[in-house]
This record gives C-alpha cells, sequence and structure tokens, in this order.
C-alpha cells in the first residue's frame, strides 16, 4: 500500500499530475486543517501572501469556470478579473465541485474536472516559493510563481486592488 492509498481522490490526483510533470516537490498532507490562506500560513510557518489562494468564479454569459490564483495576503478586484475574462459571478460550493472536482478549501491550480479560464495574481511574484491546495484542505504543494506559469500555461494579471 502506498502513502497515498489513505488519501482523499482529489489530494492522489494532484499527487499523480505533479509525478507526471516531474514537479520536484510532492504535495504535502497536513496534520491540520488548511481550508484559508492564513490556517495554511499558519501550519507551514511561511508568509500569508506566500500561499496562493484559489478564487473561482462563474463567468456570467457561459457559467464557464473562472480560476483566479491570488496571493493569500491580497484580495480579488472582481471587476478586473471581469475587464479580463467577462463579467463574472459568485460561484457556490456545488459548482466548485461540479466544475474542479474539488472542495473549496482545497481548489488546486491544477488538475480540474473542467479546464478553467485562468488568471496568476502578478503578486505572487514577490515571492520566490510558494504554496497551493493540492485538491483536499489539508494538502498543500510548494512551487514557484514561474513553475505555476509553466504548469497551468496561465498568464500573471493585475487581479488585485490597486
Amino acid at each position: 500500500m502506498s502513502d497515498l492509498d489513505d488519501k482523499p481522490e482529489g489530494f492522489r490526483r494532484v499527487a499523480a499530475l505533479l509525478a507526471d510533470k516531474g514537479h520536484p516537490h510532492a504535495p504535502v498532507y497536513l496534520e491540520v486543517t488548511a481550508r484559508t490562506a492564513q490556517e495554511a500560513a499558519d501550519a507551514l510557518g511561511v508568509q500569508l501572501g506566500q500561499i496562493a489562494k484559489s478564487v473561482i468564479f462563474k463567468r456570467k454569459h457561459d457559467s464557464a469556470p473562472v480560476l483566479v490564483v491570488t496571493s493569500g495576503d491580497l484580495r480579488v478586484d472582481v471587476e478586473k478579473v471581469a475587464a479580463l475574462t467577462g463579467p463574472v459571478g459568485r460561484a457556490d460550493a456545488e459548482f466548485v465541485k461540479a466544475a474542479t472536482g474539488y472542495s473549496i478549501g482545497g481548489v488546486s491550480p491544477v488538475g480540474h474536472l473542467t479546464p478553467p479560464v485562468m488568471l496568476i495574481d502578478r503578486e505572487l511574484a514577490r515571492f520566490d516559493e510558494i504554496w497551493a491546495a493540492a485538491g483536499h484542505p489539508n494538502g498543500v504543494f510548494k512551487l514557484t510563481p514561474a513553475q505555476l506559469q509553466a504548469m497551468t500555461g496561465a498568464p500573471m494579471a493585475d487581479v488585485t486592488p490597486s
């Protein structure tokens, strides 16, 4: 039995994807929940801004999922996102789970069931090392902003208040 056999499906999916891509850091399954950026930062002993927080919106004209990966110490400016993607609205927990395969609090920037329209907060580039959710509220993985961009193909964008 591997160490992953007893882990939730979303965590296993992210672990497999990272391994397939040759990512140098396997995901970490924390003993405590990291549903919020602050919980993740506290558990990892890193700055709040180093947490790559996944925020899902629902695009209004076609119901496409829009994923904004932002720095944990910042809020998303919905108007800036809408200017880049078209108008967006809130996504409820049911929509997030159906579109991504992950529950809120564990939405990874990779391995979605439906490929989202995706933007990466340029403010993440303030850090050499960031941590993203790994498909479950207890799962995280380490990477750089450049690795996040390379893995996802998403553009860096100004998505936070000025």
